[in-house]
């Protein structure tokens, strides 16, 4: 009961929540899922995810027993090392709780997710490396919001890098190799994503006046 009690605390209607109160109800299943951006010394980047499925109730399990409140019924973690471009160098996967004793034996293939591009067609490319009876469906799905923290750690840092090339661009009057995020002229990739970057947005009108539609 006390496990039980923890979790349901977390879920409390707390004065001041922003969602309407709800109904009476009460909480059966609660997914953690922890993702972070680390920039490495060696100058690449770990993005790495920690999924946790836990019920508010104890159940049997054909493989693990019983498991009571608040024990996990998944625990797994996948970490992506990517380069500052967003590609993939190596990926690994483990897991410390799973329903079945064969589950773990999915992990490895997640290192087949080394040498994708977190872009245009990562999920789709994705899904063909370790899709369906190749994979895990927990650890394929954590992937997708791995790519999105991916570009928010690196965002502000291949800002800096762009800013710094063109700095360096216009005191030597060399050509710079690549082409950075923020090029002059180009459009931003942002544009149209969501509601605050729609062409018509107050957010757009200030950032990229340029590009801002009425």
């Amino acid at each position: 009961m006390a496990a039980r009690a923890s979790v349901e605390a977390l879920f409390k209607n707390e004065a001041g929540m922003p969602l309407s109160h709800p109904v009476d109800r009460e909480l059966q299943h609660l997914r953690d899922i922890a993702l972070k951006g680390y920039h490495r010394a060696d100058g690449l980047f770990d993005i790495e995810a920690h999924l946790v499925d836990t019920k508010t109730y104890g159940f049997p399990s054909d493989y693990r027993g019983q498991l009571n409140a608040g024990e996990p019924l998944h625990g797994m973690w996948v970490r992506m090392t990517i380069d500052s471009e967003m590609n993939v160098i190596s990926c690994e996967a483990a897991s410390d709780f799973t329903p079945y004793s064969v589950c773990p034996g999915a992990a490895p293939a997640f290192a087949g997710l080394a040498g994708l591009k977190i872009g245009p067609g990562f999920n789709r490319a994705v899904n063909e490396r370790v899709g369906g009876t190749k994979g895990c469906t927990h650890l394929r799905e954590v992937l997708a919001q791995m790519a999105t923290v991916a570009f928010q750690t690196l965002y502000p840092i291949r800002a800096r890098l762009a800013r710094e090339a063109r700095e360096a661009q216009k005191a030597s009057g060399a050509d710079v190799a690549g082409e950075p995020p923020t090029t002059p002229g180009a459009r931003p990739a942002l544009l149209g994503t969501c509601h605050a970057y729609a062409l018509n947005s107050p957010v757009v009108k200030r950032r990229w006046p340029e590009w801002a539609e009425e």
